[in-house]
């Protein structure tokens, strides 16, 4: 019974252990991640409209080159909670783009310049492709980026902020690049962003770190589109809370004040 309880002991232990590893792991080579005041945090916040619709071009210039959105529609572009483009200028967003349909009435598939109701086009038609044009790996799709990290937003600007030498005596794969806050520390991915890469129609000067502030919005805004709506409704029901409880206090109040 004895050498029974010792050893279901140390299996507790044993899994504690390594529960603990990876954060442990973490903790020992990870690095604060740099903070930004998103206009979107808290149970009030709201995107920036402007913001997003640079963030969108920095995507469209940059980074669509190799990373899809593909759970976005051209039409998104134009809801409200979004960029709030008008619905001429997703028609000549998507028109840019050309997408597969059919068959025609020959039976034949082609193609045809995307559409508002169309998914944004993906730069490769599928994943070999993808692989192919970037020696062998593959970019993630950035549709839910902002969501699949914890501190999402914060990650992502740390990584396109995060580039630099590799200090000395640290040995590089072939192809990587150092970087201070992605995992490891080597990410496949070169630099995307640089000073007055894009020009923004706005006039906003296009520096890196604001490049990389309005693109990690915008994926904000691809991964959770009803933000706004969802803070406006937890509001609602806050308020709702808070007058509810007042009501049953004051009938609490009436029905024992003549009990004692």
């Amino acid at each position: 019974m004895k050498n029974k309880s010792q050893i279901i002991l140390r299996s507790i232990v044993l899994a504690a252990g390594l529960a603990l590893l990876p954060a442990a792991a973490q903790a020992s080579e990870g690095v604060a991640l740099k903070q930004v005041d998103w206009s979107f945090n808290g149970p009030f916040g709201t995107f920036d409209r402007p913001q997003l619709k640079r963030g969108f071009q920095v995507y469209k210039e940059v980074c669509a080159a190799c990373h899809s959105i593909k759970f976005v529609s051209y039409r998104n572009l134009s809801e409200a909670g979004g960029p709030q483009f008008t619905e001429a200028e997703v028609k000549t967003i998507a028109a840019a783009g050309n997408v597969t349909d059919g068959p025609n009435a020959d039976g034949e598939m082609f193609e045809r310049p995307a559409e508002p109701k169309d998914r944004i086009v993906k730069p490769f038609p599928n994943d070999n492709a993808a692989r192919a044009a970037n020696n062998g790996a593959l970019p993630p799709d950035l549709s839910l980026m902002a969501k699949a990290r914890k501190n999402g937003p914060d990650y992502l600007y740390s990584v396109l902020t995060g580039y630099a030498e590799p200090p000395e005596g640290v040995v590089m794969a072939d192809g990587m690049n150092f970087n201070h806050y992605f995992p490891g520390q080597q990410i496949a991915m070169p630099q995307p962003l640089s000073d007055d890469q894009v020009t923004y129609e706005d006039g906003t000067p296009a520096t890196l770190d604001q490049m990389a502030q309005d693109v990690t919005a915008f994926l904000m805004w691809t991964a959770e589109p009803k933000l706004e709506d969802r803070h406006k409704l937890g509001l609602k029901v806050m308020m709702f809370l808070v007058l509810f409880a007042g009501l049953l206090f004051a009938t609490y109040k009436r029905v024992w004040k003549d009990q004692h």
